[in-house]
């Protein structure tokens, strides 16, 4: 999960734009295809292994921001004659279109996954496939994944089956209009049933411990040669469709165990002092934590409308760090097997166009349900994917963090030598003289270093002591 969601908005901007794609430039982040990948993606989205199994009778539908084009998932949900719930989930089928050891999979391998920035994102695959043939876009009829989730009236799953075929989404709808058609009641059944599944699996998530983090994403206003941060909460549509895909990854996860071939997405229990110093920071932003209310709980009851919720989502996001992937073969069991926000055994398997490691989970999975031996390609490569897939997302972080510093620093950049209203979330152990803080407006979180002991929790006054995009520095002082 991103830690800074980051979406920059308006025609103005060019100083900003430039900026990231120097940083593009200076972290090496992968470029252009090379002539020959994209010459087989063509190729290859012309002439895809194709499944003998048809289902383009399901009429799929998309939820997707509205200007995707790479749409991993369609979904179709309907009610059990004999109560309970059918998930049908159709899951672009990248390995139709890749051919295990040619310059399309090794150039995927090399970018282990889509890069995103303010302005726009660097694909893991090329267009003709991303955006393309292997896009589950409506109207166009390709191969996927089709999973068959079978839950009771509680919405757990009773059974589980994820083979090849054929589909075709039927609409490409948004978070934004979807929700509205579910809140006027204006939604068909298919549509309408997100709200009750969501819901359902949402309680189950608080049962067994789990946690999922509404972070908001920010967006950056580009005008007249300046910029603005605001805060872009996410819908209860957005948290009913994750948990979807949450609930396949969990899926997965049982299958490639029950068949004891896999990789699955692990993150173990937050260290010793983390919560702690998420309790200073909900302090900090005024959010009352009573140590009897667990932090699950906690995360769940605030509103990611109000600027010190999202904040402090943000900061919830620390607890995510340690995340990896655990392959395992030969029937051995995992060691580690549990992914702990999850609160159970986890694997990422349903975004195979912009992570490399969904296109194997998905490979293993068809296998695992059909009781039959994966390809060889699938399960040589499980050794390396763990290393492979860190390095790639260690870069990615990179990227994120230092296009949030970036960014702020443009909007702060005509501002040095102003005062803002800031609140203390974080002080250093160490050097208790430095910390973070939170600006109440605009939306932003910076380092700050003072002369004396910063006062923890305390709302104070700040001077903006540096604002350089060309280094991608922002510092505060105590005004």
């Amino acid at each position: 999960m991103p830690r800074r969601q980051m979406h920059m908005t308006g025609a103005d901007g060019a100083a900003l734009r430039a900026a990231l794609r120097e940083l593009r430039t200076k972290l090496d982040v992968p470029g252009d295809f090379p002539a020959e990948v994209l010459a087989e993606a063509e190729h290859a989205a012309g002439h895809p292994r194709l499944p003998a199994l048809d289902r383009t009778d399901i009429p799929f539908f998309t939820i997707d921001p509205p200007a995707s084009v790479d749409l991993d998932q369609a979904m179709h949900l309907a009610r059990r004659s004999g109560g309970g719930y059918r998930v049908h989930y159709a899951i672009a089928d990248v390995a139709a279109f890749v051919t295990p050891g040619g310059p399309l999979d090794a150039e995927a391998h090399r970018r282990v996954t889509t890069f995103y920035f303010p302005d726009g994102k660097i694909p893991l695959h090329p267009a003709a496939l991303s955006e393309g043939a292997a896009s589950l876009l409506p109207d166009q009829t390709c191969p996927a994944l089709v999973w068959r989730l079978d839950l009771d009236a509680d919405g757990r799953i009773e059974t589980t089956d994820v083979r090849r075929a054929l589909v075709r989404s039927r609409a490409r709808l948004d978070y934004a209009g979807a929700q509205k058609a579910i809140d006027t009641g204006t939604a068909e059944e298919p549509l309408a049933l997100l709200e009750d599944i969501g819901r359902l699996r949402e309680a189950l998530e608080r049962e067994r411990g789990g946690i999922s983090l509404n972070v908001p994403e920010q967006e950056v206003i580009a005008h007249d040669g300046s910029y603005a941060l605001a805060y872009r909460a996410p819908l209860p549509a957005d948290g009913w469709n994750a948990q979807i895909s949450l609930m396949t990854g969990m899926a997965a996860a049982d299958l490639m165990l029950a068949a004891g071939q896999g990789i699955l997405r692990t993150l173990p229990s937050a260290p010793d002092g983390a919560v702690g110093r998420l309790r200073r920071a909900a302090k900090a932003l005024r959010i009352d934590w009573p140590h009897h209310v667990p932090y699950a709980e906690l995360v769940r009851s605030l509103d990611p409308h109000r600027p010190a919720h999202a904040a402090f989502l943000q900061e919830c996001t620390g607890l995510l760090r340690g995340a990896g992937y655990t392959a395992f073969s030969g029937g051995r069991s995992p060691d580690p097997a549990i992914h702990s926000a999850v609160a159970a055994p986890y694997a990422h398997c349903t975004a195979p166009l912009r992570r490399l490691v969904d296109r194997y989970a998905g490979e293993l999975c068809v296998a695992a349900a059909a009781g039959a031996e994966p390809p060889q390609w699938a399960v040589a490569a499980l050794e390396a994917l763990p290393e492979q897939m860190a390095q790639g997302t260690r870069l990615a972080n990179t990227a994120e963090r230092e296009c949030v510093d970036l960014v702020e620093a443009a909007v702060l950049k005509d501002r040095v030598g102003e005062t803002f209203d800031a609140t203390v979330i974080d002080v250093k152990d160490r050097e208790p003289l430095v910390g973070t803080v939170h600006l109440e407006d605009p939306a932003v979180v910076g380092r700050i270093r003072s002369t004396e002991e910063l006062p923890l929790g305390d709302r104070i006054r700040v001077r903006l002591t540096e604002a350089d995009p060309g280094t991608a520095k922002v510092l505060f002082a105590p005004a």
